[in-house]
């Protein structure tokens, strides 16, 4: 593995020493880089720095500039208006910089992060007997490339899919089972639409019968306490709805193209035994209290409408226990079983005050501190074209299956148009479509900002023009193509050529691609990665309009640099695609 210090901060390493020279009585000199529109890179903090000092800036700046060591790395260094410094790249430089991330292609000299942690990620969070609809798609595609991008700067990720496989509505189920053996066949009989129509058809049938007969309401209502308290039969009966869920729950996952580890599916009633535990000690510690025969919460800064606090109920009047019970127990586990640093929930914005409380309650008991930390990644909700909660025609929510499908479908089409052009078969027509459909929805999905609502519109999606992912699928088939009709030539870097500009601006956004994924990971912004990833195809767009690759040929070591930026362009968007859990096709 190659390490590869940004061109971004070895400038801000001279700066540093240069501003440390000037103003040697100043600790901690720390100034703020940022890019500018000529691709460049301007030194911004002087001014804050004069101010401290006392100083001219235009003055200081200028002590800076005859500091500053050029030549290598910084090839032209000015003071700009009241102090700024605009500073140029040498071309040297950059090709330099990109050869030796070249050189890495595991990792293109991206370093991982120092002192990882352990991350449990909570997200993909499906209800057993029930089918997955729009609702969930964003928890499992953001969960899945926040795993994906934290996995690749060295933090360890354990997942968990807190599915919802407790609660009254198992009592009814069960009790119909028991009334109608055999109504599930075994889970190794049966596909994923086979699982998920016996599970309508028994959740229907329970249904019916628990409104239309008291008698058995009230059976359905034994069962629940016969659950709760272990007894064999429910238990197996409710296992068989749990197996039957979980073939189906695995038939959407792979649809959408993410892993989904059995030992990694941890629902509500693997924490119902550790719930009386957690209730005992914090009514011990003092962190809840009894009201009104309730164990509560409360909070003096979160007030209701009436300007009332607002508790967290832990465990109820009647002795029952909730999501408050669940959330901490499974808090509680996370930290002490699987000593996690980090604990990463991603749910609905809705629950938002809901954390709020439990994250609180957890750092009042002790089970969260500065070792130990969580946060609440709440993400908007999937909008219809008309700005509305995306619903089908008839007003019903849209099964997820059915959304992915048609995604799939579309992308097909737009696939099939250039099929005999670049010399699909008809396996590769199926299996690119599929990449590209979900790889649409997924895209568009994570470009939005998590908390943010979106509108679905799977006509923008598989667009080839705009900000999606199908325009990246295709900027990196374009490469590959490129690549392909080289004629012999091999990307090779030379150092020595001057850069044309829009050579420049490509080259220095690949070079920032460790620094921005790292931004990206610690602000858990997927849709950073994915802005930095449509402008790299942008820009190699530019850059292959601008300056000749194949057509017309330009000298040797002039075509074979031009390759080498292509290639390393491809391996960019690759990587960073496949953070996301987005397939990049070699030919589309």
């Amino acid at each position: 593995m190659t390490s590869v210090t940004s061109l971004t901060d070895q400038v801000h390493q001279r700066l540093t020493d240069a501003l440390t020279s000037a103003l040697p009585e100043t600790d901690g000199v720390d100034p703020l880089l940022r890019r500018s529109d000529r691709a460049d890179y301007q030194a911004n903090g002087i001014l804050a720095l004069a101010k401290k000092a006392k100083a001219n800036p235009r003055e200081l700046a200028t002590q800076v500039v005859a500091q500053v060591e050029s030549g290598d790395v910084i090839k032209d260094i000015e003071v700009s208006g009241p102090g700024f410094l605009n500073i140029t790249i040498s071309d040297k430089a950059i090709i330099e910089n990109l050869a030796e991330r070249y050189a890495d292609p595991a990792r293109l000299g991206v370093p991982p992060k120092k002192n990882p942690g352990i991350t449990v990620v909570d997200y993909a969070q499906p209800n057993v007997a029930k089918e997955m609809h729009v609702g969930h798609l964003r928890s499992a595609v953001i969960g899945d490339a926040l795993r994906g991008m934290l996995d690749f700067t060295g933090e360890q990720t354990i997942g968990r899919h807190h599915i919802g496989d407790w609660g009254t509505q198992f009592g009814m189920l069960i009790q119909y089972l028991v009334e109608n053996p055999g109504e599930l066949a075994p889970p190794e009989d049966v596909d994923g639409e086979q699982a998920m129509s016996n599970l309508n058809r028994v959740y229907k049938a329970s249904r019916a019968v628990f409104d239309a007969d008291e008698e058995f309401k009230e059976r359905a209502r034994k069962r629940v306490v016969a659950l709760q308290s272990g007894d064999k039969e429910t238990l197996e009966l409710w296992q068989q709805f749990v197996d039957e869920s979980k073939v189906y729950f695995y038939s959407v996952f792979e649809k959408l193209d993410m892993e989904i580890r059995d030992e990694e599916i941890v629902g509500e009633s693997a924490y119902n035994e550790g719930m009386p535990e957690t209730a005992r000690l914090l009514e011990e510690m003092g962190v809840a209290v009894r009201s009104e025969g309730a164990l509560v919460v409360f909070f003096d800064e979160i007030r209701g409408k009436d300007d009332q606090p607002v508790p967290l109920i832990v465990q109820k009047a009647d002795g029952g226990f909730g999501y408050a019970a669940s959330d901490l127990t499974a808090i509680r586990d996370r930290v002490v079983g699987l000593d996690a640093t980090t604990l990463l929930y991603v749910v609905d914005v809705r629950q938002s005050l809901h954390f709020k409380m439990v994250f609180e309650t957890a750092r009042r008991a002790g089970w969260l501190g500065d070792d130990v930390t969580a946060h609440n990644m709440g993400y908007g909700t999937v909008l219809g074209a008309d700005g509305k909660p995306f619903k089908t025609r008839e007003g019903e929510t849209v099964k997820l299956e059915d959304l992915l499908d048609e995604a799939v479908e579309r992308a097909t089409a737009v696939v099939r148009e250039k099929a005999e052009k670049v010399g699909l078969t008809e396996e590769e027509i199926v299996e690119n479509g599929r990449y590209v459909g979900i790889g649409a929805v997924k895209y568009a999905d994570l470009s939005t900002s998590p908390s943010r609502d979106y509108k679905f519109d799977l006509d923008q999606m598989v667009s080839l023009n705009g900000d999606t992912s199908v325009y990246l699928q295709y900027a990196y088939a374009r490469i590959k193509s490129i690549l392909r009709k080289a004629d012999g030539k091999r990307p090779t870097a030379h150092p020595e050529l001057e850069l044309a500009p829009a050579e420049r601006a490509l080259g220095l956004h690949l070079d920032a691609f460790g620094d921005l994924l790292a931004e990206a990971t610690a602000e858990y912004a997927p849709h950073k990665l994915t802005a930095y990833l449509y402008q790299l195809a942008s820009l190699f767009t530019t850059f292959y309009d601008q300056c000749p690759v194949i057509k017309p040929e330009p000298p040797k070591d002039i075509a074979e640099n031009r390759l080498f930026l292509c290639d390393l362009t491809a391996r960019t968007l690759h990587q960073g695609m496949a953070l996301l859990g987005i397939r990049t096709p070699e030919k589309l």
